[in-house]
């Protein structure tokens, strides 16, 4: 059964509209914006949707559409740097979110560092992978090195939108170079579906343009910096300087040549082990068979039934019928072999579940 999510919209500074959704329960975690999203793509995915998954069976996942691509809108005057962390600004505000672990994944790791020093008051720790600080055109001055960024650009021009994939194959090998058949006819799709030949284009040259090497020692919450030894994508020593320049940043290398973390990568295993000791999150539902036999959406239920939240409640926060929740309910004790609420309630919490009250 998919992950359920909600959608919804916000206005940037701009007037831009930009799509943001909330996933799993518990208490918030925002995931900030990067290139080639499609919120409703994405969680059917095979390269995002265990991601997201993940995630949320702790946290209520905050996660959107950067301005350009997918959900929002791809009309758009200004496409820069400044711009992201605007948004970002607006999304965590839309939410409503208060004070919450900030997720930056590529370049989403550089609007992470300069939202986080705007706002150190509202992140508490700062997640990133794969991560630079500096763009492809500030890390190095060389020609060559400025023309093959160039040719990317108009590579992504001419080719994006065609219904050959053969363009678009070119990135999806410098991102999941270690992905399946499968992986990679999801990840050309989603740049297809995700953005404009043209908006690929103008982010691919902005992205050259990021520099926040300066902000980094200014970042005070814990850090925890995860990167790929063998990225193509992103250098490795674009990780390790990050973590470099952040007081007591904790870095974890990730045995793997994929940018983005796959899930039948043996890297993604480390990966959750790294961001859930960081994080603090309680994994012994894992360890439990009849925790793991429950659907994401039964995992969502479990959440709420340890908070305490009685039916009509649970039908509110998930948008669910009564009848609906029963059902799912009578699932969910079959699975935990209970005969009833007070004992699931007693078995979720000492597994882990029921962490905001």
């Amino acid at each position: 059964m998919p992950l359920h999510q909600t959608i919804r919209f916000c206005t940037a500074h701009d007037g831009v509209r930009l799509a943001y959704a909330t996933s799993g329960s518990g208490p918030p975690l925002v995931k900030a914006g990067n290139w080639m999203s499609h919120l409703e793509f994405d969680l059917r995915s095979p390269v995002w949707g265990h991601l997201v998954d993940m995630l949320s069976r702790d946290y209520t996942v905050v996660r959107y559409d950067q301005r350009g691509t997918g959900l929002s809108d791809w009309d758009v005057d200004d496409i820069s740097f400044e711009a992201w962390v605007r948004d970002l600004e607006t999304v965590v505000d839309a939410a409503g979110v208060d004070r919450f672990p900030l997720l930056g994944i590529s370049q989403g790791a550089a609007v992470s560092v300069a939202y986080t020093i705007r706002h150190p008051e509202r992140v508490t720790h700062l997640i990133l992978h794969g991560g630079y600080a500096r763009g492809r055109c500030k890390r190095s001055s060389d020609p060559a090195n400025l023309e093959e960024a160039e040719t990317m650009a108009k590579l992504a021009e001419l080719g994006w939108g065609k219904n050959d994939a053969a363009f678009r194959q070119f990135f999806t090998t410098q991102f999941i170079p270690g992905g399946t058949s499968e992986q990679h006819r999801w990840f050309n799709e989603l740049e297809r579906v995700s953005t404009s030949p043209r908006n690929a284009a103008r982010m691919i040259r902005e992205f050259g343009q990021i520099d926040v090497s300066e902000l980094l020692p200014q970042v005070r919450c814990p850090t925890l910096v995860l990167h790929s030894n063998r990225d193509v994508r992103v250098p490795f020593s674009e990780g390790r300087l990050i973590a470099s320049l952040i007081a007591h940043a904790r870095f974890a290398p990730i045995d793997s040549d994929n940018h983005l973390m796959v899930e039948q990568d043996p890297g993604w295993s480390r990966w959750t082990e790294e961001v859930h000791e960081f994080l603090g999150t309680a994994r012994r539902h894992d360890q439990d068979p009849r925790f793991a036999s429950l659907t994401p959406r039964e995992r969502e239920l479990v959440e709420l039934i340890a908070q305490g939240r009685d039916n009509a409640q649970i039908a509110a926060v998930l948008q669910l019928t009564d009848k609906t929740v029963r059902n799912h309910i009578t699932s969910i004790f079959a699975k935990l072999e209970v005969e009833n609420r007070a004992q699931a309630i007693v078995m979720a919490r000492d597994a882990g579940f029921g962490k905001r009250p």
